[in-house]
């Protein structure tokens, strides 16, 4: 009882001093590092990646990641100044860069640092698929969800010495303490965590590249491609980072209608044709 107490309080505290709001959801969420920490770090870490690959410039293909991610960059400015968050990007920098290998990877890091592999574009298959691609990457930025990781990985390192120094005095209940709690924390916590923003980010990658003209309907379709190409094995949905590949192409299914409607309100109707 009294470890319990001592948790809860932790909780409390550390989630009470650092919150930060999500624009699409009007949501708290942790923020125990700032963007004024957190972008430079980010872009230090982007450069030195870029330093240490091939970057591709000047192809028809590096042309076409950097096109669809000012598409997407304008879309979500429209989207965040609609619903009161003008401003919101003032400190992003958005950059747009295609890394030569046979990794299948996309990721955009805090601030809109974004980078494609140039494995993943035939599953891609299209721009459109690209555009699926990147709002789903740019979401997670805009959302938070990499400060909101940082700051669950604090709590859970907190709470991992809360009862390391709760139960000193007990060798057997630190022991069994010790062994169970990295399994049951990311099992019942993290994972589930990570899993909640995954599928935050498809939602409102769908949006974005709805307003940015792009037809929300084929996602699904990226989604089935990215299926075959990870062949029959696949681990646990609730061992995993990520939604399985069922779950989510479901649930896209089930969003797009929603993402047109979305887009309807930026008076756009008609999307791009699939190239």
């Amino acid at each position: 009882m009294k470890l319990n107490k001592i948790v809860l309080s932790f909780v409390i505290v550390v989630v009470a001093v650092s919150c930060a709001t999500n624009p699409f959801t009007g949501k708290k969420t942790m923020a125990f590092v700032g963007n004024d920490e957190l972008f430079p770090s980010a872009f230090a870490q982007y450069n030195q990646v870029l330093t240490e690959n091939k970057v591709l410039t000047g192809t028809s293909d590096a042309e076409m990641i950097t096109r669809v991610g000012q598409r997407i960059a304008v879309a979500a400015e429209r989207y965040l100044t609609a619903n009161g968050f003008e401003g919101y990007l003032e400190d992003y920098q958005w950059e747009y860069k295609l890394i030569e290998s046979e990794q299948v990877n996309a990721w955009c890091m805090p601030g809109g640092k974004i980078a494609f592999y140039t494995g993943i574009l035939p599953i891609a298959a299209n721009e459109t698929g690209v555009a699926a691609i990147m709002g789903h990457e740019v979401a997670h930025a805009l959302a938070n969800h990499g400060q909101q990781r940082m700051s669950a990985a604090y709590i859970q390192q907190g709470l991992s010495a809360v009862g390391n120094v709760a139960l000193s005095s007990d060798d057997q209940a630190l022991g069994i303490f010790n062994q169970s709690f990295g399994v049951v924390s990311n099992v019942a916590g993290m994972l589930p965590f990570s899993r909640a923003h995954e599928t935050e980010a498809d939602k409102i990658g769908l949006y974005l590249m709805g307003i940015a003209g792009y037809n929300p309907e084929e996602a699904s379709e990226l989604w089935v491609r990215m299926k075959a190409n990870s062949g029959a094995s696949s681990t646990p949905e609730f061992l995993s980072t990520h939604p399985s590949n069922d779950s989510r192409i479901e649930n896209l299914k089930a969003l797009a209608p929603q993402a047109k409607e979305e887009a309807a309100k930026y008076g756009v109707t008609l999307f791009r044709a699939i190239n």
